[in-house]
């Protein structure tokens, strides 16, 4: 198949199971193994990193009124040194401080995140692991608390889970809004804090990412590949931009448990695979 289609492919999927809580890494890591792609840049790390900043670009552009409020909202806390004034600066520092575990388990698991996690099976595994925690989190959770209510052991709880989404399989969007929901949360505010966490988390990685790729360290060359990435990175725009305003909607009434039976069924589609008889 043409590495653009495959790239297009990529893409889509990479923006729809980014905010869904499926796994965008597991199925970046499932999908041309199990379809049968053996392009070493579409399957690679880099590449599912450059697919993400096409997932911060929906991310941006659909929270854009939130975040136009909550940075200078976060300066005027820092310049007063008070969250009075507006609910907005206190939830602004409350992702500062989520951002941070991730940011370092980020740092501390990278090597493993590039190596040792970019397994099929794991992923297979890990997949059903996320679906018993999303399933548990939406059983045992009150659903009394908004965004607004967020305070410091939560964000902190919250950042400290995302470190677990460094293992494919497990999904950011997954594990964030598992945590919000254990938390007291809503639905729809857990998807909220998830999504406007995921934009700082993100950009930073991505930034790491797209440094490496540019400057060779990635072992790609970044010219050769500007019309993959593109049309990657533009799918993974359009796809992530539907699936963040879905999942937002769908929450708002009904359960998790689709996307748990989703992560199952997908674990059993990877354990079928491995066990030659997919093949």
């Amino acid at each position: 198949m043409d590495t653009l289609v495959q790239a297009l492919v990529m893409g889509l999927v990479q923006g729809l199971t980014e905010f869904l809580p499926i796994s965008s890494s597991g199925h970046l890591i499932a999908v041309p193994i199990l379809l049968g792609w053996d392009d070493p840049f579409i399957g690679s790390l880099a590449f599912s990193v450059m697919l993400h900043l096409g997932t911060l670009g929906a991310l941006l552009v659909y929270f854009r009124a939130d975040w136009l409020r909550l940075v200078p909202a976060g300066l005027a806390a820092l310049r007063d040194r008070s969250f009075a004034g507006s609910p907005d600066r206190r939830l602004a520092w409350m992702l500062v401080l989520a951002t941070v575990p991730a940011i370092a388990g980020g740092l501390l698991l990278n090597d493993l995140a590039e190596t040792t996690f970019r397994s099929i099976t794991l992923v297979a595994i890990t997949l059903i692991i996320g679906a018993a925690i999303l399933w548990l989190a939406d059983r045992r959770g009150s659903r009394t608390r908004s965004v607004s209510d967020v305070t410091f052991p939560i964000a902190i709880a919250i950042g400290v889970a995302q470190v677990a989404a460094l293992v494919p399989g497990i999904s950011r969007s997954g594990i964030s809004i598992s945590a919000g929901l254990f938390a007291g949360l809503d639905r729809s505010s857990a998807a909220r804090f998830s999504f406007l966490l995921a934009t700082p988390v993100t950009a930073l990685a991505g930034g790491y990412e797209a440094l490496r790729l540019v400057t060779g360290e990635a072992g790609f060359d970044a010219s050769s590949q500007a019309g993959v990435l593109a049309v990657g990175m533009v799918a993974a725009f359009l796809a992530g931009i539907a699936a963040i305003a879905g999942l937002l909607r769908f929450l708002r009434t009904q359960p998790t448990t689709v996307f748990v039976a989703y992560r199952i069924v997908f674990a059993a589609v990877i354990l079928i695979w491995w066990l030659g008889l997919g093949r």
